[in-house]
């Protein structure tokens, strides 16, 4: 009982620093998106490696490395994730949390749909019926927006494949980051040094403070994660899925109420239908869980 409570409260502070991300990211201003995420790379690359060190996963790191399926696998996932965390970066930057929150309330969903495609897997009933919700609030907001709401579908997307390689590496959190980083960290490294050396750098042209506020991005991409992975062995799946739309509630409050984004009838119809197919979905995943163990129960030998 104790681990469990611990552990939902590892899971309650990742999600919830990673909801408050648009807080962050806009104190990196006037940096733009890609040397902001050149620097998440780069510091985030030399974070993870001395976790790596001090946590005793060297073994686990080298491992990877000559594995090529999951080398490759970290390799895609390593691509993917640079575009989620590109796309993120840009659009809290530019007045748009409100539609990366859309992103993020989606992503489950869009998880889901990515499990029949390439996994080959079957949707019950109810899992349709809510991506029929979605798919109608996607057309709702393209109408409300006048485009479609490309940035929340990015996310979504990106975000999925991200998972999905990362499922298929079955590698551990910490090693896998830091391979993934390693992989990204050159080209990062060289964006930076090209800003430099064009004078077109924001690090250090803007007080000590904003510098040192950028060397922080690595240490704010590990906390969460580091207690993701402990919430992960320590709380059911069901819960982990529950609570993981904290990030994007929060997000979507802070767009509203502190970024003052605009939210006409359409919009909020739109999101109003996004939440009713998640209540399905959440729905459904619960009962389907419930079903599952009571008949584990009684098929057990007495």
């Amino acid at each position: 009982m104790v681990e469990s409570r611990r552990g939902l409260a590892y899971g309650a502070g990742a999600y919830l620093l990673w909801g408050t991300f648009p807080l962050y990211w806009t104190l990196l201003e006037p940096a733009g998106a890609f040397e902001i995420l050149a620097h998440r790379i780069l510091w985030s690359a030399i974070t993870m490696g001395v976790l790596v060190v001090v946590l005793g996963r060297r073994a686990q790191f080298v491992a990877l490395v000559r594995n090529r399926r999951r080398l490759a696998l970290l390799t895609l996932a390593a691509g993917v994730i640079s575009i989620n965390w590109a796309t993120y970066i840009w659009g809290v930057n530019n007045g748009r949390v409100v539609e990366t929150s859309l992103g993020y309330f989606i992503n489950p969903l869009v998880t889901v749909l990515m499990g029949v495609f390439v996994l080959g897997e079957t949707l019950r009933r109810l899992q349709w019926a809510a991506l029929g919700f979605a798919t109608l609030a996607v057309v709702v907001l393209t109408v409300d927006y006048g485009r479609p709401p490309w940035i929340a579908l990015v996310l979504a997307f990106s975000f999925g494949t991200y998972g999905l390689a990362k499922k298929k590496a079955d590698a551990g959190a910490v090693e896998s980051l830091a391979l993934e980083t390693a992989i990204s960290g050159p080209f990062a490294a060289a964006y930076i040094c090209w800003l430099v050396a064009t004078g077109a750098s924001n690090f250090g042209s803007h007080g000590t403070s904003h510098a040192l506020l950028l060397t922080t991005t690595g240490i704010v991409t590990a906390i969460p994660l580091i207690l993701f992975g402990a919430a992960a062995t320590r709380v059911p799946l069901v819960a982990l899925g529950l609570l993981q739309y904290l990030a994007p509630i929060l997000q979507f409050a802070l767009g509203v109420l502190w970024f003052h984004e605009d939210m006409p009838a359409g919009r909020w119809a739109g999101f109003f239908l996004v939440w009713v197919a998640l209540a399905v979905f959440t729905f459904e995943t619960v009962r389907h869980r419930r079903r599952q163990m009571q008949l584990a129960v009684e098929s057990a030998p007495v």
